[in-house]
């Protein structure tokens, strides 16, 4: 039990209705998850209005509604407390209500569109190798010390944040790298956390179905630089023309990384191979195993974390040139039958254009590269005829199909992708509806030393339609179907 003067610590506080003089259970935005005594937020959300289950709510025993605006019917024995904005009051008692746990480690937030989930997990990893104790809440897994969670948003809400941080704590956690998404900036999750630090990789094309526009896309990821204190480290990409965008009214100590401009922190390319990369950082020559140009930004802002946070640049570098791709990043292998098979997450534009000529850099020329990819539904619909124009642009056969289309018409979906290609590549397209059998057709297709790139689901292990959730893996089945092909 916690005072709710105490979890009740800065929020904007606009009227109060009954005692403050008590204590609650738990915090809840979700009605159907309050017990006796808990504290619920009516939130305003994008389909529900928490607002109409205030009622629900005190019936499964809330003692305390947080809200925007009072009921008209006020019920004597619960205390009511008005607020300005619902979803910044959540995250700032969620943060009181676990007494503050990111103050109690060092945080480090990484934003922009792609890279993400790599940057995060591999700082985790690095530092994890270097004998400290560590914890992620990335896209792919909540990882807290030496237990593991499943997770179902870029970025958890806020209670979920500060309970994962509070057991952080409690377990001896040291750093913590937190994926932020633009939705949680924009739903104010990450307010009331103390960043040690925030990284910024790029922006490109994407969540313009939430956002609108790519200005409000752009100025709500600079929102978490413009929030960050002056003690925490702001690292941006400067290669990308948003980096410096970041760093324009942000406290906090400004750093940057590029390959191609000059920056706090450079790299160079010297040789990409399947293999992994040569590069040199800050004029050490290192060999990692991770691919492409867009890994050795990854690798670059690495090192550029672990060295503002007082870790040994030699030391560093040895780390980072151990470090194994993450899952569903340009994870690879190689058939019995010599066909490369890739599966990555590429789900932008931009992703996808990067992990395609990066492959187109790397091979010979002799082979075929044949893409299987599609676009998610319920989701940003501008990038889909974009997606179908690289596709078929920098492949030698593309096989157009599902991907999660939830609550959309997979044929729609498709349709609109194909929109996209130029007329001299329709020759190289297909359209296979079936995700599985847009797979076998991609492995039935290829021959020894081909490549293969399944795109889009990356380490997802489901497929949506309709709101229900099968079982689906892009490794698992390709694996499955070059055996079937090959034996």
């Amino acid at each position: 039990m916690k005072a709710l003067t105490d979890i009740l610590n800065n929020v904007n506080i606009s009227t109060t209705y009954g005692s403050l003089d008590i204590a609650v259970s738990n915090v809840e935005f979700d009605s159907r998850k309050v017990v006796t005594d808990s504290l619920f937020v009516a939130q305003k959300g994008l389909v529900f209005d928490g607002h109409k289950f205030i009622n629900k709510a005190i019936e499964l025993g809330a003692s305390v509604i947080v809200c925007e605006e009072i009921p008209s019917k006020i019920e004597e024995k619960i205390t009511y407390v008005k607020v300005k904005d619902s979803n910044s009051a959540l995250a700032i008692i969620s943060s009181n209500f676990y007494e503050n746990p990111s103050s109690k480690l060092k945080l480090i937030g990484v934003t922009g569109t792609n890279g993400k989930t790599t940057i995060a997990t591999l700082l985790s990893e690095l530092f994890k190798n270097l004998g400290y104790s560590t914890g992620l809440l990335s896209t792919v897994k909540i990882v807290v010390g030496d237990s593991e969670y499943e997770t179902t948003h870029t970025t958890p809400d806020s209670v979920q944040i500060n309970k994962y941080l509070n057991e952080m704590v409690q377990v001896g956690v040291e750093y913590c790298f937190m994926e932020v998404s633009s939705h949680g900036i924009h739903q104010k999750r990450t307010e009331g956390l103390q960043f040690e630090g925030g990284i910024f990789t790029n922006l490109t094309h994407d969540h313009l179905d939430y956002h609108k526009t790519f200005k409000e896309y752009r100025d709500v990821k600079k929102s978490f630089f413009d929030s960050l204190p002056k003690s925490a480290f702001a690292l941006v990409n400067v290669d990308d023309k948003n980096g410096e965008v970041m760093l324009q009214n942000t406290s906090a100590k400004k750093y940057t990384y590029a390959l191609k401009t000059m920056a706090s922190f450079k790299a160079k390319i010297l040789e990409n191979q399947f293999s992994g990369l040569l590069l040199t950082i800050d004029n050490s020559e290192i060999w990692a195993k991770l691919i492409g140009s867009f890994n050795a930004y990854n690798l670059l802002a690495v090192y550029a974390v672990a060295t503002l946070l007082d870790i040994d640049k030699t030391e560093a570098l040895t780390q980072i040139s151990k470090l194994e791709n993450v899952s569903g990043r340009f994870e690879y292998f190689i058939s019995k039958g010599g066909i490369t098979a890739i599966v990555d997450y590429a789900h932008t534009p931009d992703a996808l254009k990067n992990v395609l000529e990066t492959i187109n850099n790397i091979r010979t020329g002799n082979e075929q590269v044949i893409t299987v990819v599609g676009c998610g539904g319920d989701r940003d619909k501008a990038k889909r005829p974009i997606m179908g124009r690289i596709a078929a642009l920098l492949s030698s056969q593309v096989i157009f199909t599902s991907d999660n289309p939830r609550t959309e018409d997979p044929q729609t979906i498709l349709n609109e992708v194909e929109s996209g290609v130029e007329p001299q590549d329709f020759r190289k397209t297909l359209a296979v509806l079936d995700r599985g059998q847009a797979i076998k057709t991609a492995c039935k297709l290829a021959k020894k030393g081909d490549i293969v790139l399944i795109a889009g689901k990356g380490h997802e292990t489901y497929q949506e339609v309709n709101g229900v959730r099968s079982h689906f893996d892009d490794l698992e089945k390709i694996k499955e179907q070059l055996k079937l092909v090959e034996s």
